[in-house]
């Protein structure tokens, strides 16, 4: 896996995540994420962020394999940790995050992509969190900035997706294109912002952030709770095998 940061114009830093076949990211994969995300805000140059992937998808979420190798609750634990670092980078990002999705985005690709500050997409992009097929919790928060509050339950309960077009329709995804059009729209966009005062973007991020209705990280973290007791259970267990056993594929 790797996660690389490049600039290609003046104010705009765009991190690419490449893990194959699926982008399906190890505990250590999501804190790596984080961390390039939190540098890009940091960096005096850069005004805008642009978050994206290679692949024929955007982001299947959690290693399954990783937690299921594990015989105790350590590759867990670092899981959630990590999403929640990675969410909370995209959140606090110190400039604005850009999202730019195609394929698949689900499970921690949800929390990604809710914590952005603006999401593009391709016209072959599909948003879901399969977490309760995997005998796990989470993202919901992130789900609920996306679709209104009884649309997002019924998507959470059948673990059903919903394609980019109709977040376009609930105002979500500021603009769905080809596929192929997908990184120039993204940089179109990051243009625009990065043409502004930088320090008056920095603020409008603090600004925005600070009248956010939803408290994104203790939300989040909440769900995670019930996570847990559902692996102490023994749930988590037998749903993730399931998973594997099947083949399911993104």
């Amino acid at each position: 896996m790797t996660v690389s940061a490049h600039s290609p114009a003046p104010g705009i830093t765009v991190v690419t995540v490449a893990a194959p076949p699926v982008n399906a990211l190890t505990a250590q994969g999501w804190f790596t994420l984080a961390e390039a995300v939190t540098n890009a805000g940091r960096d005096p140059e850069t005004h805008v962020v642009v978050l994206r992937a290679e692949g024929r998808g955007f982001n299947a979420g959690v290693d399954i394999k990783e937690i299921q190798r594990d015989p105790g609750h350590t590759a867990l634990i670092g899981a959630n940790e990590g999403c929640a670092a990675a969410f909370s980078a995209v959140y606090d990002c110190a400039v604005p995050v850009i999202a730019a999705v195609q394929g698949f985005c689900l499970g921690g690709g949800v929390g990604l992509v809710g914590n952005a500050d603006v999401v593009v997409a391709s016209e072959d992009a599909t948003f879901g969190l399969p977490e309760v097929d995997r005998g796990a919790l989470g993202a919901a928060t992130h789900l609920a900035r996306l679709v209104p509050q009884h649309l997002m339950r019924a998507l959470y309960y059948t673990a059903e997706t919903i394609s980019a077009k109709q977040l376009h329709h609930h105002g979500s995804v500021y603009a769905v294109v080809p596929r192929e059009e997908l990184d120039a729209t993204a940089l179109a966009l990051a243009r625009r912002i990065a043409a502004k005062d930088p320090r008056v973007i920095r603020a409008a991020k603090q600004a925005i952030n600070g009248i956010d209705v939803q408290p994104v990280h203790r939300s989040y973290r909440f769900e995670q709770g019930f996570t847990f007791q559902l692996n102490l259970a023994g749930v988590s267990g037998t749903a993730r095998q399931q998973f594997l056993d099947g083949g399911e594929k993104p």
